[in-house]
C-alpha cells in the first residue's frame, strides 16, 4: 500500500434535510412526511443539532477547506430561509470555505411558489437542483409529485431571473405509459426554460417503495432503449455533454463538483438524519475521548490541542465511512451525559464508524470512478486508495482485451462498450 496524502484529497460536506410534504411512490431516500402538528421550533432544534454535528466533525477536515456543499433530502426547500442564514453563519465559524465553493440545494417546485431565490444566493447557495421529473401533468400525478407543469417552469424561470447561473433540472424517463415524444418533450422544455445542467435518468423500481409493492407497467426494453438513444441524441444536439452516466452539462455550466468528488473517491463530511460520510485519516495522536454510537461507546484519540475545542479524530490512519441515525427524532435525541467527555455531549448519534478494508478499496473506487465517461488518472487511483497499479494490472489487461477498458497506462477509462456494461467491469474488481 502506498502512502496517502490527505491534503491532496478534496473535502466536501453533505447536509440532509429529511422532511417532505408527501412521500413519492418511487422514492427510497431517507425522507419523512411532515406531520400536521409539526411546529416551527422543530426547524430550530434541527439546525442546532446540525451545527453540533458539524462541530464534532471539524477535526476530520484536517485543515482542509470545504470545496463543495450539497443540501439534499427530503425537500431542503422546506427549511425556512432564516434557518439557512443561521446554519451557514454557523458552518462558516466551524469550517473554512473555499473562495469558489459550490453550494447546491435540491428544490421541489411544489414548495417554491414564494421562493426567496435572491436570499438563497445571499446565504451562499449558488447552484439549484430542481426536481421536475416530468413536464407532463399525468406523469406527475403517477409519480406522486405535488407540483404541476406550470410550477415547474415557474421555478426554473424564477431561479434564473434571480441570478442563479447554475440550475440543474432532474428528469426521469421510462415512466409508466411514457411515449418517445413525451420523453423528448421533457428534455426540450427543460432546456428552453433555462436549465444549464440536466440529470436525465431512468425510473427504477427500488425495494421499500410503493412502486415496489404495487408495480406500474413500464415501457418494454426495446422502447426504453429507443427512448434512451433518442434522448441522448437530443441532449447532444442541444449542446449538453454527458460526463457521467446520467449527468449532462450545458455549455454555460460545468460538471457538478460535489458529485464528481463522490465519483473520484474524494472525502465528504456528513450532517443530518441518515447522512453518510467518507473521510481519509492520515495520522492522529494524543488524548482520549469517548464517541457515542448507537451500539456502545468507543474510544478514539485526538491531539492535545484539539482536546479543548470540541474536535475529535480517529486514531488509526485509514479510510472510513460513517453514517447518522436515519429517523429525525433519533438524530435529534442527543441529551447530555454528565459522565462523558465534554466533547461528546450533545453529539448526534453515530450508527457506524467503519474502516474500508483493503480488499474492498478497489471495488469501491471502481464503483464510483467508472461512472465518469472520461475516467480518472491512475495516479488518482493510487493517491486516493493507496493501492498501486500493479495490484490491479491483471484485471485491467483482461478488460482491455475484452474491449471494455481503454488501453491506457495513464488513465482508467471505460470504452463506449464498457459504459454499456459497467457491471461486467465491476465484477472483475470484486
Amino acid at each position: 500500500m502506498s502512502a496517502i496524502k490527505v491534503k491532496d484529497i478534496p473535502l466536501a460536506l453533505y447536509i440532509h434535510i429529511p422532511w417532505c410534504v408527501k412521500k413519492c411512490p418511487y422514492c427510497d431516500f431517507n425522507s419523512h412526511e411532515l406531520k400536521d402538528d409539526s411546529q416551527p421550533s422543530m426547524y430550530d432544534e434541527y439546525v442546532d443539532v446540525l451545527l453540533s454535528d458539524a462541530s464534532l466533525q471539524q477535526a476530520l477536515a484536517q485543515e482542509r477547506e470545504i470545496s463543495s456543499i450539497f443540501i439534499g433530502g427530503g425537500t431542503p426547500s422546506l427549511l425556512p430561509i432564516a434557518q439557512y442564514q443561521r446554519l451557514f453563519a454557523g458552518l462558516r465559524d466551524i469550517f473554512r470555505f473555499a473562495d469558489d465553493i459550490e453550494v447546491t440545494m435540491e428544490a421541489n417546485p411544489g414548495t417554491l411558489e414564494h421562493a426567496p431565490f435572491a436570499q438563497y444566493l445571499d446565504v451562499g447557495i449558488n447552484r439549484l437542483s430542481i426536481g421536475v421529473q416530468s413536464f407532463a401533468a399525468d406523469k406527475l400525478t403517477t409519480l406522486g409529485r405535488i407540483h404541476d407543469p406550470g410550477q415547474a417552469l415557474s421555478a426554473i424561470h424564477a431561479a434564473r431571473a434571480a441570478g442563479f447561473k447554475r440550475v440543474n433540472v432532474d428528469l426521469m424517463h421510462g415512466l409508466p405509459q411514457q411515449t418517445m415524444s413525451e420523453a423528448l418533450r421533457d428534455i426540450q422544455m427543460a432546456h428552453d426554460a433555462g436549465a444549464t445542467h440536466i440529470s436525465w435518468y431512468q425510473l427504477t423500481i427500488e425495494p421499500n417503495t410503493v412502486f415496489y409493492r404495487s408495480q406500474p407497467v413500464l415501457p418494454d426494453e426495446d422502447n426504453l432503449a429507443d427512448i434512451e438513444q433518442s434522448g441522448q441524441a437530443l441532449l447532444q444536439k442541444l449542446g449538453y455533454s454527458n460526463y457521467e452516466v446520467s449527468a449532462w452539462v450545458g455549455t454555460s455550466d460545468e460538471p457538478c463538483r460535489h458529485n464528481v468528488n463522490y465519483w473520484q473517491f474524494g472525502d465528504y463530511l456528513a450532517i443530518g438524519a441518515g447522512a453518510h460520510g467518507k473521510v481519509t485519516i492520515e495520522v492522529a495522536i494524543g488524548a482520549t475521548i469517548k464517541v457515542t454510537t448507537d451500539d456502545e461507546p468507543s474510544t478514539h484519540h485526538v491531539t492535545e490541542a484539539n482536546k479543548e475545542s470540541r474536535h475529535h479524530l480517529l486514531t488509526e490512519s485509514g479510510i472510513y465511512r460513517f453514517s447518522k441515525s436515519r429517523l429525525p427524532k433519533d438524530y435529534m435525541d442527543h441529551q447530555s451525559d454528565s459522565t462523558s467527555s465534554a466533547l461528546s455531549q450533545n453529539a448526534p448519534k453515530m450508527v457506524g464508524w467503519k474502516a474500508i478494508a483493503s480488499d474492498e478499496m478497489v471495488s469501491e473506487f471502481m464503483l464510483n470512478a467508472l461512472r465518469l465517461h472520461d475516467g480518472i488518472e491512475w495516479s488518482m487511483f493510487t493517491g486516493r486508495t493507496g493501492v498501486g497499479y500493479d495490484e490491479v494490472s491483471e484485471q485491467v489487461e483482461k478488460l482491455v482485451t475484452q474491449g471494455l477498458l481503454k488501453d491506457d497506462t495513464e488513465r482508467l477509462q471505460p470504452t463506449v462498450l464498457g459504459q454499456r456494461y459497467l457491471n461486467q467491469i465491476l465484477r472483475e474488481f470484486l
